[in-house]
């Protein structure tokens, strides 16, 4: 139920923000309006959180002002769950709408001590908030969202503690959610969802009335719920107007009319600098170069910020092919705590596959992939290795392939080429990102992106003929990401991946397994071909239970 009948729900003036002596972004002007979902995108460190808090009063900017109606009420995430671990995992969703929560719990409090001392007036109040806010369907509503994020219905009444870190995050999504909030921010939502909780998480945003404003590095997730990309970069804030995909062609447009309108000011300014060295001497023409000269003096040639967008150059070769069988998984099964995760999961993957893991968080995806590469034991089953196979693993948790905490980044790379110079280890890791003063920093001390890139680049100087990747592009930046695809792409070897990003999944994988509570669907094909079978499957299914139960009731 959205409250506000205005468009315009947030304006933004003048808005600046500098960190140390870095700017990130001044004369930001902004018009947000409701019924829109708004995405912002940038590279890492450009601002985009940053822009994001103070949109929502979390964080001050320099200068400037943001203007928001009266009494609006704002979904924030909420990412401390320590507050909440001995509380029920469904009320802990539906405390997210104070308003409505403290109203149920008094009356609940009213109604138990009504032998006592019954406050008819404070009742009947509570009655009408309840009421007007469709209270009485709310739990319904809560349970409705855990379901969507993939959080089963016979966990809704245990305490949070029983959930693992990343679903606990996840029922702090949907406390946000079921808020009912004006103005909805969120940043990186999708960072702890499986690729059926996003599906979810998209459909809701459609649907939602108010404004919306997104931080993701997701492709297809911008691409899908966003009308609109608000881009930080060139230490600017700039609002385009239609999905991401649109935004990524008109931003790459706009750059190039620019630079080519600066290159015409400046042939113009070489022409009359040419004439008027040539003519300024001759007295019959001294009064053209003369106004020349006052023409050059009124040409402005604006000087382009640099972008902060920098795509590192990912390059992914084999030493040799492997033979023809690489892979071989015969009735893998692993159970935690008694609980199966695995059972009897089998297939075989053979030279040139680029196959994608797929299904829900805890189904036991990662497990698989550390089960073939021996960090983790099967509780039965087997596999075996083809000829020739040479694996690159890129594992999910992979502080320890990046070396020792206290060990420089230039040292950790050089261990995996030690017979080239260092010349040629200053090359391979400037083509990920990494100036010749940055590849003294410490192993502990890189962000999530510099990990991964220096992850990469220590797999591909090895030239592997299988890549094995759990979750690669986690902590990489849109352009990242797009630099990786574009490289597994190119890549003639092998390939087994793990990834949430439907966007890498669509546009390398040529096989789709999925896991399932039930065994595995091992398609041959691309993820979109997977997803429309599946789609008509269901619609399949739908169509024979309508028909089933048209015939009984004619039979009747």
């Amino acid at each position: 139920m959205y409250r506000f009948e205005v468009e315009k729900m947030i304006t933004v003036t003048g808005l600046s923000k500098m960190y140390a002596s870095q700017l990130l972004f001044q004369d930001v002007n902004l018009q947000l309006n409701t019924n829109n979902c708004y995405g912002i995108v940038g590279a890492n460190g450009s601002g985009k959180s940053t822009l994001l808090r103070i949109l929502n009063g979390k964080e001050m900017a320099d200068t400037g002002e943001i203007q928001l109606p009266r009494h609006v009420r704002l979904g924030i995430l909420n990412q401390d769950h320590f507050q909440y671990e001995n509380i029920d995992i469904l009320d802990v969703v539906m405390m997210g709408h104070t308003e409505l929560w403290n109203a149920l719990k008094e009356q609940e409090q009213i109604l138990s001590c009504s032998d006592e001392d019954f406050d008819a007036d404070r009742y009947a109040k509570l009655e009408d908030i309840i009421l007007s806010l469709d209270g009485y369907s709310f739990e319904a509503r809560a349970a409705e969202i855990l379901a969507g994020l993939n959080i089963q219905t016979d966990k809704h009444r245990e305490p949070l503690s029983v959930l693992s870190g990343g679903y606990k995050l996840r029922v702090l999504l949907g406390q946000v959610l079921a808020s009912n909030p004006d103005v909805l921010f969120l940043d990186e939502p999708t960072n702890h969802l499986d690729i059926i909780s996003i599906n979810w998480l998209e459909g809701f945003l459609k649907e939602y009335k108010g404004l919306a404003i997104v931080v993701s590095h997701d492709h297809h997730f911008l691409h899908t719920v966003c009308k609109n990309i608000i881009d930080v970069d060139y230490q600017a804030v700039t609002l385009y107007k239609g999905n991401y995909n649109r935004f990524t062609q008109r931003k790459v447009e706009e750059r190039k009319l620019r630079e080519k309108e600066i290159e015409k000011r400046k042939r113009e300014i070489d022409e009359q600098k040419a004439f008027i060295t040539r003519f300024k001497a001759k007295a019959t023409k001294a009064r053209q170069a003369n106004s020349r000269v006052k023409r050059i003096a009124k040409i402005e040639i604006e000087e382009l910020a640099a972008s902060s967008r920098r795509k590192p150059y990912f390059k992914l070769d084999m030493k040799r092919a492997s033979g023809k069988m690489v892979l071989q998984i015969k009735n893998i099964c692993k159970s935690y705590d008694q609980k199966p995760v695995l059972s009897h999961v089998g297939f075989t993957i053979n030279r040139g596959d680029k196959v994608a893991i797929i299904g829900p968080n805890g189904i036991g995806k990662s497990t698989l992939l550390k089960i073939v590469m021996n960090t983790l034991q099967a509780d039965a089953g087997d596999f075996s290795w083809g000829h020739e196979t040479h694996v690159g693993y890129f594992a999910q948790d992979h502080n320890e392939q990046l070396g020792q905490p206290k060990q420089d980044l230039l040292s950790s790379f050089w261990e995996e080429c030690p017979l080239e110079p260092i010349g040629f280890c200053y090359g391979k890791l400037a083509e990920v990102l990494f100036s010749r003063e940055e590849t003294s920093k410490k192993i502990e001390n890189l962000s999530g992106g510099e990990a991964a890139r220096l992850l990469i680049a220590k797999i591909a100087v090895k030239k592997p003929n299988v890549l094995v990747l759990d979750e690669p592009n986690n902590h990489l930046d849109l352009e990242g990401i797009a630099a990786l695809s574009q490289a597994l792409n190119n890549y003639p070897g092998t390939i087994l991946f793990v990834s949430h990003d439907r966007w890498l999944v669509e546009s390398l994988a040529t096989r789709i397994i999925e896991i399932t509570p039930s065994g595995i669907d091992d398609y041959h094909g691309s993820y979109r071909d997977f997803m429309e079978r599946r789609t008509l499957d269901h619609l399949d299914r739908k169509q024979s239970i309508a028909i089933e139960r048209t015939r009984k009731k004619r039979k009747k």
